[in-house]
């Protein structure tokens, strides 16, 4: 076996392609994890931020020209990004380049997706792309960016939207779409409340990614009739796209594997999806592989021993069970089950931690119980605590959602007052 990951070589297709990765948003439904950070910075899967998920299919896909839009609370994404994703070389053509709201025109912050594109149009311009590919930075999957910019450059349409399969009733968060056989879309709808069902699938809606291939001039003249619009909200789902159907060449890219079946993509913007998205890691043959050495998940790690499990007495045994621990984690005589432990945390003796997903350098004292949890980082846990078994309880202390009963704490709610960005 090699000793290094090999991603896939720059085509001219690929070289010719400016990716814009919008990760500005504020995250709300998120609540405390957004506190302090931008929801493309917070930790995911023991060892990663979000955003690492789509700045990894960029690099592995050899699209190596790369934008990064930020604007909420964006000191602990900058920090990142400039620690993990500063080894290209802008010499060769190759750059992650942040692009944080300026106030370039009418000295507004961004107002919404297409405003944040139409207030870097020179700094595009100035990179001269033949295809823009626009992404958001908060979602979970791995896929190959050039297959669709070979199906839009094949198609000739003015657009290409990435698409998937979701229940129907799932779709009211997303922007809903009708295709043709040629996979033209007929029909573009932000959101709605009773989402149109698939064609042969009424339990099915086809929702979009977030994910547009834009042919570079269409774009630019879009963007300026966008802002030229005093009814528009500047959102690419919401004005720009509807507004393109009827004239325009726009083809949707469906998310499927060879057996065109659809593949994994999470959105990961309430505390359920994220500590399901989590937790969907553990399974013994995940959808999402974290261990393919052909789409590695790049990011900034800091320099840590491998994880220790220590004890071996009755009751007192320092085992991970279908679980996930990061580096530089000591599970000192206590139990995890169905949970992902990030980098530098701490269990301590008699403990149980189960269903439940740990960010780093969390420590959890001796004789405690957690489940269903969302535990922030660097939160201390002290000794005694029991968390996830009582609603009531829970309520007066954390943030527990309501649909799932998903129990949220960071340090602030213990009352340690950790004021920095995490």
């Amino acid at each position: 076996m090699k000793y290094y990951c090999e991603t896939k070589t720059a085509t001219d297709l690929t070289k010719n392609t400016l990716a814009l990765v919008l990760a500005g948003g504020e995250g709300s439904r998120l609540k405390q994890l957004t506190k302090w950070r931008a929801k493309p910075a917070v930790p995911f899967g023991g060892k990663y931020r979000i955003i690492d998920f789509v700045l990894s299919n960029c690099v592995n896909s050899g699209i190596r020209k790369i934008g990064v839009l930020t604007q909420y609370k964006s000191h602990s994404l900058i920090r990142h990004v400039q620690r993990a994703w500063s080894f290209m070389r802008y010499e060769v053509g190759e750059f992650v380049e942040l692009l944080p709201a300026q106030q370039r025109v009418d000295k507004d912050w961004y107002q919404g997706t297409a405003d944040a594109l139409y207030q870097n149009l020179d700094i595009m311009r100035r990179h001269t792309p033949e295809y823009v590919l626009v992404l958001g930075g908060d979602h979970i999957y791995s896929m190959d960016y050039s297959k669709m910019l070979l199906a839009h450059s094949e198609s000739g349409a003015d657009v290409t939207i990435g698409c998937i399969e979701v229940p129907r009733m799932e779709a009211k968060g997303f922007g809903v779409m009708s295709v043709d056989e040629n996979l033209t879309i007929t029909k573009f709808t932000e959101k709605p409340a009773d989402p149109e069902p698939m064609p042969g699938k009424p339990d099915k809606a086809l929702a979009s990614m977030g994910i547009y291939v834009f042919s570079r001039e269409f774009l630019f003249q879009k963007l300026i009739e966008d802002y030229d619009n005093p009814n528009s909200t500047r959102d690419f789902g919401k004005d720009i796209i509807p507004s393109v159907i009827q004239d325009w060449s726009v083809k949707a890219f469906p998310f499927q594997d060879e057996n065109s079946n659809p593949v994994y993509w999470r959105d990961v913007g309430t505390i359920e999806s994220f500590w399901k998205a989590n937790l969907d890691l553990c399974s013994i043959t995940p959808e999402l592989n974290l261990y393919d050495r052909d789409w590695p998940i790049w990011t900034y790690q800091a320099q840590m021993p491998p994880a220790k499990f220590t004890f071996d007495d009755e009751g007192r045994r320092g085992e991970a069970i279908d679980s996930m621990v990061a580096g530089g984690c000591i599970i000192s005589g206590a139990r995890i089950k169905r949970s992902v432990i990030g980098s530098g945390s701490r269990v301590h003796s008699y403990s149980l931690v189960k269903d439940s997903v740990l960010l780093p350098r969390v420590e959890v004292g001796r004789n405690c119980r957690i489940q269903n949890a969302v535990i922030d980082k660097g939160t201390k846990i002290p000794e005694g605590t029991i968390i996830g078994e009582d609603p009531v309880a829970d309520r007066e202390r954390f943030y527990v959602e309501e649909s799932s009963g998903i129990v949220l704490v960071t340090a602030e709610m213990m009352g340690q007052q950790v004021h920095f960005t995490r």
